[in-house]
């Protein structure tokens, strides 16, 4: 006996229901499984905009802090943490190097400190001005 088309299409559609649900309940190897995406190191971060200079390098760590790890302010040791983690020359003065990102509209002081420190922030100036890799959008 022959079934009917209707009949085919219906043993059809449940044969692929049937593989749909091995598929669904099965993982697959390889790239298919999504991945999360990894954190830019703050090393990569200072290549990648060619900070050339102490005051640079200050900025770029400072809006890395910010941007990529939460921060709303950082002091002088969370910069000099920054240094190290860039495997980067730490300046003799990084208040210094802050002060001058200060004087050029950069940086700001917080108005609270950060464990009984000073504190700062990027300005939006600061912000564009690392986003433009040190190009002022004048």
């Amino acid at each position: 006996m022959r079934k009917s088309i209707q009949q085919q299409i219906l043993d059809l559609e449940k044969r692929v229901a049937d593989i749909e649900d091995v598929i669904g309940k099965t993982k697959p190897s390889g790239s298919l499984e999504p991945t999360k995406a990894k954190k830019l190191a703050i090393r990569e971060f200072l290549i990648a905009k060619k900070a050339t200079d102490d005051v640079k390098k200050t900025l770029a760590i400072g809006y890395y802090f910010e941007k990529f790890d939460g921060f709303t302010t950082f002091n002088s040791d969370d910069l000099k943490t920054g240094y190290e983690k860039a495997k980067e020359r730490k300046p003799i003065n990084i208040n210094d190097k802050v002060n001058m990102n200060i004087k050029n509209g950069h940086m700001a002081e917080a108005s609270a400190k950060k464990d009984n420190k000073k504190a700062w922030y990027i300005t939006n100036s600061g912000e564009s001005f690392v986003e433009n890799d040190f190009k002022s959008s004048k």
